[in-house]
Order: C-alpha cells, then structure tokens, then sequence
C-alpha cells in the first residue's frame, strides 16, 4: 500500500499532453503503437437492406406472376381479342372518311353507318368475285390431271430409285404380310362434323365486326376522351398524344400495305397476262397480296401462278413467273415499303422477327398480319413513357 504522501504527491503532478498520431507510420507521435479503430455495425442499416432486398424479389415474382397471367389470358381469349383489334384496324382507317362526312354537315352516326356499309360492300364484291373465280378454277381443276399426275408420278420414280438404291432389303415376317387391315369408309359428314362447330362459331363472331366499327366510329370522341380521362393529370397529355400516333401508325400500316398490295398485285396481272396463264387476273391478286405476308410471303406468292400454270406454260415461262415474283417482292420490301412505312413504324428487322415469332406461335396465322401493328403501338407507348423509354430504344432503328 502506497504511503499517503506517496498519493498526494503523484496526484499532484500536471497533466501529459495529448499524444498525436501519425496516420502513415500506424503510431502516435511519442512512438508508442496507435489505438486500435472501433467498428460500430449498424444493425438498423442491415435489416433495410433485407428488407429491401425481399421487396425487390417480392415485385419481381410479382411480375412474372403477371406476365404469366396476360399471357394465358391472351391465348385463351384468342377470337375475342383478335376480333377486337381487327376492328379497332378497320375504325382507324374509316375515321378519316367519318371525318370528311363530318365537315360536309352529315352526322356522325350517318357517317358512320355510311363508311360501314361501304366496307361491307367493298370485301361482299371481292368476296363475290374471288368465290367466281375460285369455282371456275376448281371447275377446271380436271383439266390438271393428267399434268399434276405426270408430275407426281416424276417425283415417285425418282424416289423410287433412290430407295432402291440405299435401302437394305431385310426378311419380313410373312404373317405379317398376310395381314388384311379393314377400314370402314367415312362420309364426308363424319369428316365435316368435327369442324361445323368450329367453322360456325367463327362466321358468328365475325358478324359482331361490322357493330363494333360502327360504334367505335359513332362514339370515337366519346372513347377517346373516355380513354384519357382514365389517366392522372399530368399523363393526361402525354396519352392524348400516344392515341393520336398510334391511330396514325395503325392507318398508315393499312393503306400502306393496300398500295403495296395493289402495286405487286398489278405488276404481277400484266406479267401474267403476257404469258397467256389461266385466270392471270385470280392468280394476280392473290400472288400480290399473299406477297404482303412478312418473311413467307415470297413462297406463298408462288404457289398460285405456279398451279396456274401446270399444263399451259413451258420451263422458261416458269422460271419467268418465279424470277416476276421475286423481283416485285424484292423492290416493294426494299423501296416501297421503307418509303411507305418505315417513318411511322421505325422497327429494327430483329424486334419485328421476334414480334412475328412471338404472336404466330401464340396466334396462329392472324398473329403474323396483327405482329407488326401490336409491336408498332407498344413501341409508340415505350416511347412516351420515361421508365420504359430503353425498350423503345431497343426496338427502334
């Protein structure tokens, strides 16, 4: 135990300075070794972390739950969606003609029903026609036979040989080849039953088109208007101006390919015409407009002058009508469609073969012609949207 005196006279010795530490050497200015950094961890920072961390995982199964959910909508609501947008195609184009009947002091409803039962006219005459011509084709069809037989009968020579000559010929049982099958013939009810009900539903639901373009025309600022006010205020703007450029889009992509359509269409008439081919206005028509088809087009184009002209043109007026159609496919894709189109669609060629991709497999056929409008519209839509502004840009040029 240290004396009282001892105590009293440490206690009263001043007070050291304070030491300074030199950061770069890890010690205090004395040379003694530096204190050792206390390490505060805040547990509060680290449970919001988590806890942001599970809201992003959250909203993003959130996500997929929802695309799964349009998706299986989209598909099973097929016909229903399909004659939606068919007719909201068909109201863009006959607004501009609403419109004009409009500024000549007819009513809307009028307008509407006039440009209505216009239309129905327009496609009942081609209907019309298209069925003539498709009856007298039919009706000749006979006159084929011998060449489509000739023709088949080429290719199954030629097989023939070639099997013959890689096949190994191998010992067949032969109570196998006394084996007699017996198969009931069907009539063609049995064969047309499956498909009546199919067949007659789809005629039932293409009637509602002509009522639904009819109302969309007569209410079309209702339904616009309506469409906006659906939005906040400040998005208001920005919607109005997205109805308008799709509305555009949508009626430039129609007449744009209806004028593509009739030039491949005429083009292809006067070369048939020359080379004297059957019904060469028929197989015309259909050779221009099946053109239109994106990517299959070229090939489907073919198939009419060529069935057309089994029996009645030689090997060179052939190779003629195949070199006619690609080159009239080649120009309206290369310079009428990029003129006509490309400003108002302004889609790369791999967002458009995707977008085909993507709505044949789930649509079918009517999703290939419905494919390049829907991606037009959502990039319109990606545009003016800022969060989605880089998928506009990824589908752009």
């Amino acid at each position: 135990m240290a004396p009282e005196g001892l105590t009293r006279d440490l206690n009263s010795l001043p007070a050291q300075p304070e030491q300074h530490r030199d950061p770069e050497i890890g010690q205090n200015a004395a040379g003694g070794p530096a204190p050792i950094p206390e390490v505060v961890i805040n547990r509060s920072s680290g449970a919001e972390l988590d806890r942001r961390r599970l809201q992003r995982l959250q909203a993003t199964g959130l996500m997929i739950l929802a695309v799964a959910a349009v998706l299986t909508l989209v598909y099973y609501a097929k016909v229903v969606l399909v004659i939606l947008l068919i007719s909201i195609l068909l109201a863009f184009v006959l607004a501009p003609l609403v419109d004009f009947l409009l500024t000549r002091h007819v009513p809307r409803a009028l307008g509407a029903l006039v440009a209505v039962a216009l239309l129905t006219g327009v496609l009942g005459f081609l209907t019309y026609v298209s069925y003539n011509r498709a009856f007298d084709f039919i009706h000749d069809l006979p006159n084929y036979k011998s060449e489509i037989q000739s023709l088949i009968g080429r290719f199954t020579r030629q097989a023939e040989t070639i099997t013959k000559s890689t096949e190994t010929v191998l010992e067949e049982n032969k109570e196998e080849k006394n084996v007699i099958t017996v198969r009931q013939a069907s009539s063609w009810t049995d064969m047309l039953g499956p498909y009546a009900s199919a067949v007659t539903e789809t005629v039932l639901t293409i009637t509602f088109v002509p009522f639904l373009v009819y109302f969309m025309l007569s209410w079309q600022d209702h339904v616009r208007s309506a469409s906006v006010m659906l939005f906040k205020m400040e998005n208001r703007n920005t919607a109005y101006v997205m109805l308008g450029l799709i509305a555009a889009m949508i009626r430039s992509f129609i007449v744009g390919n209806l004028i593509i359509g009739l030039f491949l269409s005429a083009g292809s008439v006067v070369v048939f015409g020359l080379l004297h081919l059957p019904y060469f206005y028929f197989f015309g028509v259909m050779s221009g407009f099946l053109s239109l088809v994106p990517y299959l087009g070229v090939i489907l184009a073919l198939v009419p002058p060529l069935i057309g002209g089994l029996g009645h043109t030689t090997t060179a007026e052939m190779a003629l009508i195949i070199l006619t159609v690609f080159g009239l496919h080649l120009a309206a894709m290369n310079v009428l469609y990029p003129k006509i189109l490309g400003r108002r669609l302004q889609l790369n060629p791999l967002a458009v073969t995707i977008s085909l991709l993507f709505w044949g497999w789930l649509w079918g056929a009517i999703g290939l012609v419905l494919a390049v409008p829907i991606m037009g519209a959502a990039k319109i839509v990606f545009d003016h949207i800022e969060p989605l502004r880089p998928y506009g840009t990824w589908l752009g040029e």
